[in-house]
């Protein structure tokens, strides 16, 4: 089986850096009228779609999934419609293959431009969201880049499913069929194919937990795009707005709790902890969440005392941390030793505070009186993203069809020779 497996995946690699090598060149109309085929094949495959879906539904359940990964993993008809207006979104977007970077001259005379081109052969291993599937086609194609997918076992009928509404897009649009392929085995021999396959794969992308994570970095010949834990941190600074600052820690942690851009611990500046910070802790309680509080916050209604773990803990849960801290600069300290450099919100009305906070920390995503829900590559306006990147090289924060972009430089001179 270990053979049949290497010699699959080292065949879907020669065929995709055959179709990037035709993609690079492909003209932007072509691309987007792929993507929109692959919408309006998804919208008029929707009965299937959820029939994968259930599959997999009855597969999580068999496998004892926790209800927040359920809530990942499920398909229904506003979620597939989203995922289809997802493609469209990023159909529209200007393509940035050829966009130029910078240009100058120079006193010898050369004309020098750096413009955009794709990075080749992208590999995405992701887990549990089968909507990854049309996000990461979509972005690589636009870009121009050749993908292979390797899903989660637990959406392996779904995301067959979008990948076969990907592939009538690009048959419709006369791209190449192996610009986009998906790893047709649950077997993670393929994973660890892929993270060899330094001849076929330019890149990979995990998208994924922390064990997932891990395993791509440990094991990975291949450059990677990290994308680590999700532990997001909502600041409760004494400055903030009272309704404001409810609104937005409720969002920030119930909206969706199984997502990287949920909040996982909320701080609390030490003069608002019987004020405005009991409000808040009292609404996380009444809408379910499990509140694991840290000293200072035990005498709490509702509320559980936290154990060392649960700070720079992902929970992924109707579960949230809660500490105490003096000051702006106490928040900072907490997030740089518990944070993860994901995404983190300060509520405040104190410009000053705001700016330290934005200053001092070196999370890929910062904000300000915002739920960190917001933390989406379609809420930055990219139309998708294939992960938040949280690493310093390349790519940082959403990664969108422009970060799946390297560039080179064209050089024009007119007999020009050097002295």
């Amino acid at each position: 089986m270990a053979d049949q497996i290497a010699e699959l995946m080292q065949s879907m690699g020669r065929r995709a850096r055959a179709a990037a090598a035709d993609l690079a060149s492909a003209p932007a109309p072509q691309k987007a009228a792929a993507l929109e085929a692959a919408a309006d094949a998804l919208l008029a495959d929707i009965p299937a779609l959820l029939a994968a879906n259930e599959a997999d539904l009855a597969y999580g359940r068999d496998k004892g999934l926790s209800p927040a990964m359920m809530d990942r993993l499920k398909l229904d008809d506003g979620r597939i419609r989203a995922i289809a207006e997802g493609l469209r979104a990023v159909a529209a977007q200007a393509d940035p293959v050829g966009q130029v970077m910078a240009e100058w001259d120079m006193p010898s005379g050369l004309h020098i431009r750096r413009v955009r081109t794709p990075l080749g052969v992208i590999g995405v291993i992701y887990e549990s969201r089968p909507n990854v599937t049309a996000d990461a086609g979509a972005l690589c194609l636009k870009a121009g880049n050749a993908v292979i997918l390797r899903g989660g076992s637990e959406s392996f009928h779904s995301s067959t499913a979008i990948h076969a509404a990907m592939v009538k897009g690009l048959r419709a649009a006369g791209l190449p069929e192996d610009a986009i392929q998906l790893v047709p085995s649950r077997d993670r021999a393929a994973v660890s194919e892929m993270l060899r396959m330094v001849d076929h794969i330019d890149v990979i992308v995990p998208r994924g937990g922390k064990g997932l994570v891990g395993l791509v970095q440990a094991e990975a010949r291949v450059p990677v795009f990290a994308h680590l834990e999700g532990i997001c941190h909502v600041y409760l600074d004494k400055a903030a707005d009272p309704a404001n600052a409810r609104r937005v820690v409720l969002n920030a942690k119930t909206r969706r709790t199984g997502i990287c851009g949920a909040a996982e611990c909320l701080l609390i500046h030490r003069d608002l902890v019987d004020g405005l910070g009991a409000q808040v802790i009292a609404d996380l309680v009444a809408a379910g969440v499990e509140v694991r509080a840290g000293e200072g916050l035990h005498h709490l209604p509702g509320v559980k005392p936290a154990s060392a773990d649960d700070f720079g803990r992902e929970f992924l849960d109707m579960i949230i941390a809660a500490a105490v801290v003096d000051d702006v600069d106490g928040a900072i300290a907490h997030i740089r030793r518990y944070g993860s450099q994901h995404t983190e919100s300060i509520l405040t009305e104190d410009d000053a505070a705001a700016d330290r906070f934005f200053q001092r920390l070196d999370s890929a995503i910062l904000m300000r009186n915002a739920s960190t829900q917001f933390a989406d590559g379609g809420e930055f306006g990219m139309g998708a993203e294939i992960g938040i990147a949280t690493g310093k090289l390349h790519a940082r924060g959403p990664v969108g069809a422009e970060q799946l972009t390297s560039f080179k430089y064209l050089v024009n001179g007119n007999g020009t020779i050097r002295a």
